[in-house]
């Protein structure tokens, strides 16, 4: 399996320790790496081959070899993620170390993270394979774009009101590292739109030549 480190991490560690709120930085990756393990270990288990580890600036993600997979296989591997999260969180809070409450925080913060509807956040996936199982791919992949956006647009929202009152920057990368992947996969929905809408235009052509 591959490790691939997006060269973005080193600066996100930069500005942490400028912000001097590195040691959550710290924590928040390693439990990511946790949360990672736990999608890893579920796709194992489903048979499925890890194909590479990806560390990025505000995450880890785990990449699979091409498959195919059900729809219900999906959703288990992305609620795998959270779950660990939360019961990481639910451990440390009946045991009393120092760091007890950084802990629980930071496995809170990634479980809530994660699980907003927002793809390719496990959230997002769980959605768009929960649609899939009672509607078409096509329909699943309109919703779930739509969600994803209107959503984004919120969480920005939010955001910025937290930003001026807490002063708190961190929450300024975040979103725009959010914003990255919502406008990649926005970029990949339209091309796969045209796509399909050229291969129905052709499929017509053929029916009407038969």
């Amino acid at each position: 399996m591959q490790i691939k480190i997006n060269i973005q991490l080193f600066a996100a560690i930069i500005f942490f320790c400028f912000t001097k709120q590195i040691k959550l930085y710290a924590f928040l990756m390693l439990f990511a790496l946790i949360h990672e393990l736990a999608h890893m270990s579920v796709g194992v288990l489903l048979k499925l081959k890890p194909k590479a580890l990806k560390i990025q600036p505000f995450g880890i993600e785990i990449v699979f070899e091409s498959f195919e997979n059900t729809d219900k296989n999906k959703i288990k591997i992305a609620i795998a993620g959270p779950a660990i999260n939360l019961l990481i969180a639910i451990i440390f809070y009946f045991i009393k170390i120092k760091t007890q409450q950084i802990i629980i925080n930071a496995n809170i913060l990634l479980a809530i993270f994660n699980l907003i509807p927002i793809y390719p956040l496990d959230g997002g996936r769980i959605l768009k394979s929960a649609i899939r199982e009672t509607s078409q791919k096509k329909i699943a992949d309109e919703i779930v774009n739509k969600t994803s956006n209107v959503l984004m647009i919120l969480l920005t929202a939010i955001s910025s009101i937290l930003i001026l009152v807490y002063k708190n920057f961190g929450l300024f990368l975040i979103i725009i590292y959010l914003w990255t992947i919502v406008i990649k996969e926005n970029k990949r929905y339209i091309l796969k739109r045209k796509i399909n809408k050229i291969l129905e235009k052709q499929k017509k052509t053929w029916l009407f030549f038969i």
